[in-house]
């Protein structure tokens, strides 16, 4: 039976282990704090706190693992959090577990386009910001050490959703001059292709971005929104609906590759997974102001 470690058991984590759990394979979960392992203590798997970036208790850990997935997350921390959980972290995992594939969870954030161009694992990834270059610091760490990375686009699903979110709370405006392409995928399709890319012989020191198949205008986005529920559109204004944690990068991230070795997203548009996933785990609340 095939071994796996879930380093990072949150909204993406626990519903990887869960997949991989449902195809036999030997589960098991870290989280950061006994307070989130506890809540998970239910699952089929065990479920533990460790801090992967404390390289003492990642040492202390006896177990081996056939493949190791680091998907822990910040929870939208600065950049010396971003230092600790994702390189510290991936450095403690890389060196622990020696002889286990190490599968990286990135970002698509660190492409910096601008232009609204496409872009494949083999476009230029040099972020401006700060966590972008701790990112990409990390991906060159973990496949300088025979591992995997995916770069996830913006993560969506059951009662998660940030487009929708902001547009609920009335918190979006939209300038023609500043419409940008989004690019998201559904926390289930994750799961789907990280365990793809597991199940068999792992493509060692790759690279996949994991993204649905059609990005969308921001302005497609709250327009789809606006009818469906129904509500007003957002007003114009003269800068960005928000700060923007993944920069003010403007791109069209391609998912070829990934589907090259037969991945296929089952929510594979914004529509599709807002129809079928998002707005029924909603309490839809709109502004009608």
């Amino acid at each position: 039976m095939p071994r796996v470690l879930i380093a990072g058991c949150g909204y993406t984590g626990a519903a990887v282990a869960d997949l991989f759990a449902g195809h036999g394979w030997e589960v098991a979960g870290w989280t950061a704090s006994a307070l989130s392992a506890e809540a998970l203590a239910g699952k089929s798997y065990p479920v533990r706190a460790v801090d992967i970036a404390e390289p003492g208790q990642v040492r202390a850990q006896r177990r081996e693992f056939d493949a190791v997935i680091h998907c822990a997350s910040t929870g939208g921390g600065d950049a010396d959090l971003y230092r600790r959980v994702y390189r510290d972290g991936a450095r403690n995992l890389v060196d622990h577990f020696a002889g286990s594939i190490v599968l990286l969870t990135s970002s698509t954030s660190v492409y910096a386009q601008t232009s609204g161009e496409w872009v494949t694992e083999e476009s230029a990834a040099k972020p401006l910001h700060e966590k972008g270059k701790i990112l990409r610091e990390t991906e060159e760490l973990v496949l300088n050490g025979g591992g995997i990375v995916t770069r996830l686009a913006g993560i969506y699903g059951p009662r998660r959703s940030a487009l929708l979110e902001k547009f609920q709370k009335g918190e979006t405006t939209l300038d023609a001059r500043a419409d940008r392409f989004v690019n998201q995928v559904h926390r289930d399709d994750i799961a789907q292709a990280l365990f793809l890319l597991l199940k068999g012989k792992p493509p060692a020191g790759e690279i996949f971005n994991v993204v649905d198949d059609e990005p969308l205008r921001l302005s497609e986005c709250y327009g789809w929104l606006a009818r469906m529920l129904p509500a007003p559109h957002p007003p114009p204004g003269g800068k960005p609906d928000v700060a923007r944690k993944r920069g003010n990068s403007n791109k069209r991230v391609s998912n070829a590759k990934l589907r090259g070795l037969g991945w296929a997203p089952r929510y594979f548009c914004f529509a599709e997974a807002m129809q079928k996933s998002i707005l029924p785990s909603y309490e839809i609340v709109t502004n009608k102001a």
